[in-house]
């Protein structure tokens, strides 16, 4: 047990301060709102892939989904087909939905679509379910400081929020891609790392560890289960999946702002597809990080299994080496928060204020209120991060965030379904099928695993939008 030491901690400080320092340079320069939530619409669609990967999973594949493994098998792989499926219907529908109209948020199709109304109340739900979402996310970031430094969750949450939002603030989206794509490599790096650690702290290394976990059914895969009780099944990743990435990619502003900051349609096509190849190779890597350290702690109890990995990180790596992966901890929820905050402030300032004051061409006006807005939000996901604090005992937060998320996309897909593959239904329906998905899959969320939710609720929502539309007048051209 090693620790960690006073180089650690000084490899992690220049990390920080170094990744700070260069977001907030990359953002000299920006003249408008175009610059800094868009990034001139010129950013390379090799590192918006990066970043669309980053954005997706960072602090939950790098803690949880290890955890996942170490406590079940690598069934949790199965969702990854669904992950790839959803994102070529996305990069197929949506996308040349978005480029034909030069949108500036998700939102903007549905205004088109059905009116400002029906923007403001989808942009509404984003912002709520990001909130609570990246809340849990910067949560399981703030674990390993807390337990490196003997801090308060509190204080560790409170000092990984002020140093994101200073790149964030000055940055802008050209920041957060640009520093996304380096931090991805980092955190994979920790991954590789701890796979040849295992290597050489298990007795005959990776050979007893797979005979171990094969001999305990820890390599299991696929499950063609029909239980939709369990999370975890091929038709639960193939359809569920399938149907939370087209949410998720295809109407969260989260991501659809990072593939709008692409040159053309074509480059954000090929951003958006890649990134899922990239995510089935990410989540077999961690996942098989978790069989390791199963092996090594040979099954051990822990209080919440996102403590497994920053556990074994501190305690069994060597000095330096223990601070670079904290760092990849680190860069990890950095690149999620900054992402967060970018979006949430992107859709504040496009779907509510610039409409609301008559400023939605003034550019200049745009990119102030921006950086106005993405202080508050950074505030609030600070916040709202404290307040999960008592909420987590026993729990995976890859999971709770997965499931807060999972509640309400399904009412958002079924509003751009209707907005892409009807014309009758208005904003009336629009926003009636969305409650009624959103309702719907609430109550019924104890009768089904959360990959299920958006499936269910998408349909509910487009099927009732539709017939809620058949009592409006037909929609002239």
């Amino acid at each position: 047990m090693t620790g960690f030491t006073t180089f650690d901690l000084l490899v992690l400080v220049a990390y920080l301060a170094a990744i700070t320092a260069w977001g907030a340079w990359l953002g000299r320069g920006q003249e408008g709102g175009t610059d800094y939530f868009l990034g001139s619409r010129s950013l390379p669609w090799g590192a918006v892939m990066l970043s669309v990967v980053a954005t997706e999973t960072s602090t939950l594949t790098f803690l949880s989904v290890p955890g996942v493994a170490y406590a079940g098998s690598l069934v949790f792989l199965q969702l990854t087909v669904g992950y790839l499926t959803g994102r070529i219907v996305v990069a197929t529908l949506l996308l040349p939905k978005y480029y034909a109209g030069a949108l500036t948020t998700a939102y903007e199709l549905l205004e088109a679509r059905f009116g400002l109304g029906a923007r403001r109340f989808t942009s509404a739900i984003f912002m709520v379910t990001r909130l609570l979402a990246d809340s849990v996310r910067l949560f399981a970031t703030a674990i390993p400081l807390a337990l490196i430094t003997g801090w308060p969750y509190p204080v560790s949450i409170a000092v990984i929020g002020v140093l994101t939002v200073v790149y964030t603030y000055f940055g802008g989206i050209k920041a957060v891609v640009w520093v996304d794509a380096v931090q991805m490599g980092l955190y994979l790096f920790g991954a590789v790392v701890a796979i040849v650690a295992v290597q050489f702290l298990v007795p005959d290394g990776w050979g007893l560890v797979l005979e171990r976990a094969v001999a305990e059914g820890k390599t299991t895969v696929l499950d063609f289960s029909l239980d939709r009780s369990v999370p975890y099944t091929f038709f639960a990743g193939l359809f569920g999946g399938a149907a939370l990435t087209m949410a998720s990619h295809g109407t969260d502003q989260l991501i659809v702002q990072r593939l709008l900051t692409c040159t053309d349609q074509r480059a954000a096509q090929k951003a958006l597809v890649g990134s899922g190849v990239v995510v089935i190779l990410q989540f077999l890597l961690f996942l098989m990080v978790g069989l390791g350290l199963w092996a090594f702690y040979g099954g051990r109890a822990f209080d919440s299994t996102d403590e497994i990995f920053a556990t074994f990180i501190v305690e069994q790596l060597p000095p330096g080496l223990t601070g670079l992966l904290i760092a990849g901890v680190f860069a990890a929820a950095m690149s999620s928060l900054s992402s967060s905050i970018n979006s949430l402030a992107s859709a504040t300032a496009y779907d509510y204020w610039a409409p609301m004051v008559g400023a939605r061409d003034d550019d200049v006006r745009i990119l102030r209120a921006g950086r106005g807005f993405t202080l508050l939000w950074a505030a609030l996901l600070i916040g709202g991060a404290v307040l999960f604090i008592p909420l987590s005992q026993g729990t995976s937060a890859v999971e709770v965030a997965l499931g807060i998320a999972s509640l309400v996309y399904g009412g958002l897909l079924g509003a751009f379904a209707l907005g892409v593959f009807t014309s009758r239904p208005g904003q009336r329906s629009a926003i009636v099928g969305i409650a009624v998905g959103i309702g719907t899959v609430t109550l019924l969320r104890d009768q089904m695993a959360w990959p299920w939710y958006v499936l269910v609720g998408s349909t509910v929502t487009f099927v009732t939008g539709s017939l809620v539309g058949l009592t409006e007048p037909r929609r002239t051209a």
